[in-house]
């Protein structure tokens, strides 16, 4: 069996590569290149925004008063829009700032509820076993130690008839 390289095959001899330094010329060149490609860019927005305009004007002619009053107040509108959408976005980079230091705490939080409700849950269980044995309301009443009961909330009274 061959290697790819064929057999025997060993890499050419001489200087080892290096990479390419332009000239100077190449490199004024490469830049009036660029000037041409800028120039000719500027050019075609130009064109693009006198084109535009002309577009503008005639609309703007054949617009009916009450559209072009609407029109005049677009800039306001957008620069309104504007401030906005800058306020809304520092009020998001605000809030994402304070979450974020707040993230330790609320994982604190998370894994304190969890506990509280489990040992509030095994109070209450233990309250209903106490409570089962013989003795223990008595003894809870000359203690002062009453369980708290919500009281059932009154009902709604009913709407009259109009008859």
């Amino acid at each position: 069996m061959t290697t790819p390289k064929g057999p025997g095959r060993q890499p050419p001899r001489g200087k080892p590569q290096s990479p390419r330094v332009p000239t100077p010329s190449e490199i004024l060149a490469a830049a009036q290149a660029a000037v041409v490609a800028a120039q000719a860019a500027a050019g075609d927005a130009l064109d693009s925004a006198q084109l535009t305009a002309t577009q503008a004007f005639d609309t703007a002619v054949r617009l009916p008063p009450a559209s072009m009053h609407l029109a005049a107040q677009l800039p306001d509108l957008i620069e309104s829009l504007t401030v906005a959408v800058e306020r809304l976005n520092s009020t998001i980079d605000r809030l994402d700032r304070t979450l974020t230091l707040a993230e330790p705490a609320l994982v604190t939080y998370d894994k304190l509820l969890t506990r509280l409700e489990s040992i509030s849950a095994a109070g209450e269980e233990a309250m209903s076993r106490l409570e089962k044995l013989p003795g223990v309301s008595l003894l809870g009443r000359l203690a002062g130690i009453t369980r708290e009961v919500p009281e059932p909330e009154p009902p709604l009274p009913r709407p009259r008839r109009i008859k």
